[in-house]
């Protein structure tokens, strides 16, 4: 493909990415460099602690730079598009995906107890810097800045209204299967995690458990929600894609899945427990992934029947 670039040009353009990346990733982590007693007063100062992460921290941010590398250079150098569009349109995406979707849940569980309301804003500002500084550089650096836009006509995503319905309901209703799947039988089978959330003794059985949660409808509500806005944050991703739809479903399970979680390797006052940061990478990574896949599988083209979307011609190679 004409726009990746020969191994000779691409290190150093690599290496220029990777020190820029650690540092627009240091910047935004300034925004949430507060005291370790500063969320004392919320759960108390036995909690503010945090345990060593899975790595050291130099480690940890050395691993952090080059996940998000692997995924947002094949992104830049994939597209179809070039220059401001594909800046703006992947910042977009970054922000709303690395971000904005992850935080909306820091609101929902952890305002109650490790984030507080000076917390909270912190923790969407500190995305901007990667999204918003980063990337267009990244964009400029691998010699993506024209704005030429391909020429050939692209079918990718144009579908009638219809089945963009029924496709939309399926790839939600897919997150929420997959989310609640993993969350039980991966996330809450840690007693250390149930504690953590403030229920603390056995697990419930599934159905009960599930009937429980189900009673508090605005946990449903905000997963909706979150399926919605990265089904947004993915649809200029796939629309754009050059790759064809494996690779491009590969991507995209690895952009929903990995930058949104690789920081759990790191040590987190705000979820101090190791154990816990350890569950939710596995139960998050490995739910985002799958769906990832079934997303750009389901909503990559137009399918004329169920014998289409099963068939062969699902995926070409």
């Amino acid at each position: 493909m004409g726009s990746f670039q020969p191994v000779s040009n691409f290190i150093p353009r690599f290496v220029l990415l990777y020190f820029l990346f650690l540092i627009f990733y240091v910047m935004a982590s300034m925004f949430i460099s507060v005291p370790e007693t500063a969320v004392s007063g919320i759960t108390g100062a036995e909690t503010a602690v945090s345990e060593p992460g899975l790595v050291s921290p130099v480690a940890g941010l050395l691993i952090i730079a080059l996940v998000n590398l692997m995924i947002i250079i094949p992104l830049i150098q994939s597209s179809r598009w070039g220059g401001w569009k594909l800046a703006l349109i992947l910042a977009l995406s970054y922000y709303g995906a690395a971000t904005f979707v992850v935080q909306l849940e820091s609101w929902f569980f952890l305002t109650a107890n490790t984030v507080d309301a000076r917390m909270l804003p912190r923790l969407f500002l500190m995305g901007i810097p990667p999204a918003f500084f980063f990337i267009p550089l990244a964009v400029w650096v691998l010699g993506k800045n024209s704005s030429t836009v391909d020429p050939a006509s692209n079918p990718v995503m144009v579908m009638p209204l219809r089945q963009w319905i029924w496709k939309l309901t399926t790839v939600v209703a897919a997150y929420l299967l997959l989310y609640w799947l993993a969350g039980y039988f991966i996330a809450w089978q840690n007693p250390v995690l149930r504690a953590f959330y403030g229920q603390p003794g056995p697990a419930l059985p599934f159905f009960k458990h599930t009937l429980n949660t189900i009673r508090d409808s605005r946990l449903f509500l905000l997963q909706i929600l979150r399926a919605l806005l990265y089904v947004l944050c993915m649809a200029p991703v796939i629309r754009g894609s050059r790759l064809n739809p494996w690779r491009t479903a590969l991507l995209v399970g690895a952009y929903l899945s990995l930058p949104q979680n690789i920081a759990l390797i790191l040590e987190n006052p705000l979820m101090p427990s190791a154990a816990v940061r350890l569950t939710h990478l596995i139960e998050t990574v490995s739910s985002n992934f799958i769906w990832g896949l079934f997303m750009v599988w389901l909503l990559h083209r137009r399918h004329h029947s169920l014998a289409d979307l099963f068939g062969a011609r699902a995926f070409p190679a």
